[in-house]
């Protein structure tokens, strides 16, 4: 009775996830469909042939080129920024008593029930005035910016599970608060770091809204996730292309997960044990 039971919940949860990812192999066989196979089709999976035309559209005529680095770069300058400016914080709030620290705890907590759209004006604002509009710099700014709290709190969790015995060592063998944290402390906590590579890699290679607007004036700087716009005209949409475009899109956050989905789980794992 046990085993038929088991065998009863791992088919449900077979049937739920081949409804999650339904959508996703619709997606990439839609992208090998003609356009009038992709109407035609309905929801069948398998294409009556590999069209492969839709991936030299989507990544020439549509600049899908172009998009694909400014997407990486900005990605990668982000991902850069969050990983120093987060595990610093998470360090102090981690390792050290300081007047005011509960405070702070509560209003980095209060700060995630905060829509990204309250801050979308000021941000505007901020990168304006700094002079970046139409540039890189700026969008890489805008998707570094924020709190980021939830990196914050896994940082400072892990940091406070490390025996005080590693950093009094350290701090013996003269090293400084500096080289304490660079040479030890950091090195350690690689799970930490792989969770938030791959967390803010997913949101900043998908991030739509703050791109768009900071690039409105200048195409050439769009990520993916605004490029694929340019498949949307105003009378047509080229529905395969834009299959194929997301496609592109996706491929990168499936290899990044493949390679770092031990440091996720680890991460997430040893930050709820922390």
């Amino acid at each position: 009775m046990k085993n038929l039971g088991e065998i009863l919940k791992h088919l449900v949860l077979i049937a739920l996830s081949l409804i999650w990812i339904y959508p996703l192999f619709w997606m990439l066989s839609s992208s090998f469909k003609s356009k009038s196979e992709f109407f035609e089709s309905g929801l069948n999976l398998i294409p009556k042939s590999l069209d492969f035309s839709n991936f030299i559209r989507a990544w020439n005529e549509a600049n899908f080129s172009q998009y694909f680095l400014n997407s990486v770069l900005i990605t990668a300058g982000a991902i850069l920024i969050i990983l120093v400016v987060t595990s610093m914080c998470g360090y102090a709030l981690g390792r050290y008593s300081f007047p005011g620290k509960k405070i702070i705890m509560v209003i980095l907590a209060g700060s995630i029930f905060i829509p990204l759209e309250f801050s979308m004006i000021p941000v505007f604002q901020l990168i304006k005035g700094m002079g970046l509009m139409d540039s890189l710099l700026g969008v890489i700014l805008a998707e570094a910016g924020g709190g980021h709290v939830i990196f914050i709190l896994l940082f400072a969790s892990f940091f406070a599970s490390v025996p005080k015995e590693m950093e009094e060592a350290a701090i013996i063998d003269g090293s400084n608060f500096i080289q304490t944290f660079t040479r030890i402390m950091l090195p350690l906590s690689s799970p930490i770091i792989g969770s938030v590579v791959i967390m803010q890699f997913v949101w900043t290679w998908n991030s739509f809204l703050m791109p768009l607007v900071l690039t409105l004036s200048n195409e050439s700087l769009r990520p993916l996730a605004v490029g694929l716009y340019t498949l949307k005209g105003e009378n047509i949409v080229d529905w395969t292309g834009i299959a194929a475009g997301s496609s592109i899109a996706i491929i990168p956050i499936v290899i990044l997960f493949i390679f770092f989905q031990r440091y996720f789980i680890d991460g997430l794992s040893g930050a709820v044990k922390g």
